[in-house]
């Protein structure tokens, strides 16, 4: 709940960020207004219990899935290493923000390895737990290649130069991180890539830079694409675009917390 407490707690950071930066922080305001306060128009019912078997079905994989020992293990050497960073993990440990949950995990992990995609591309990194994620999965296929998109929090200075601590040297050479914000940046790396085999959204959560992101990268992803979009409860933008392009079957995931939410569309 965000009460008083909680209110002190994020707006100190963004008193402080003010000085140095005040055309920044008054432009990012309204937009971290619109993902906080903003709302779906999905219902529980929407939400599929059986989400991963149902995803394994439209990838062609078999379930139950081999892959979520390994998996596991891998979000434990993650959480390891950000923890002995000072760094932590779950909630709110990126200033206010959080990085990738499990149940985003799996679906990234799974369709990596099961899918086996040559380019990859994610909005939105903070520690950069899901970049590893891909990064890993990707050498375990020895094939293919991360494009992130991030920009530093424009609202706390405090968790600057923290993104993607988790990502290790040997995850390097299959990841280009590209600084800047989705609405410029992305574009022009989607005509220089050429496709999009897996796109993962987890930038800013408003209805229009959802929507939009998402078009692009559905502009050059081939059968059998995927899109895994989080935090689909603050905003209509994931279900805008399934009813744009019905050629992608969808799920929608309820995270174990009950909080947050992914959608996942699957190119027909």
């Amino acid at each position: 709940m965000w009460n008083l407490k909680n209110a002190a707690r994020e707006l100190a950071p963004v008193v402080r960020a003010f000085p140095a930066h005040p055309v920044r922080v008054v432009k990012a305001m309204p937009d971290e207004w619109r993902q906080r306060m903003g709302r779906a128009s999905v219902t529980d019912a929407d939400f599929d219990d059986d989400w991963n078997e149902h995803l394994h079905g439209l990838l062609g994989a078999p379930w139950p899935c081999p892959e979520i020992q390994t998996l596991k293990d891998l979000l434990a050497d993650i959480g390891k290493l950000l923890t002995e960073q000072g760094f932590g993990t779950g909630l709110h440990t990126y200033g206010w923000y959080s990085d990738a949950d499990i149940d985003m995990c799996s679906a990234i992990w799974c369709t990596v390895r099961h899918t086996r995609p040559e380019a990859v591309m994610e909005t939105g990194v903070a520690h950069g737990v899901s970049s590893r994620v891909v990064l890993e999965a990707l050498n375990l296929n020895d094939r293919g290649h991360l494009w992130s998109i991030d920009i530093a929090n424009p609202l706390n200075r405090g968790v600057h130069g923290q993104e993607g601590v988790a990502v290790t040297d040997a995850c390097r050479p299959r990841w280009t991180y590209v600084e800047g914000e989705s609405r410029l940046r992305m574009p022009p790396l989607v005509k220089e890539v050429g496709k999009v085999e897996l796109f993962i959204h987890d930038s800013l959560h408003t209805f229009k830079n959802t929507l939009f992101e998402m078009e692009q990268a559905a502009s050059v992803m081939p059968s059998g694409g995927v899109m895994l979009i989080d935090d689909i409860r603050s905003h209509d933008g994931f279900l805008t675009f399934a009813k744009r392009h019905p050629e992608f079957k969808t799920i929608l995931v309820s995270t174990l917390d009950g909080i947050g939410a992914v959608g996942i569309a699957v190119s027909g």
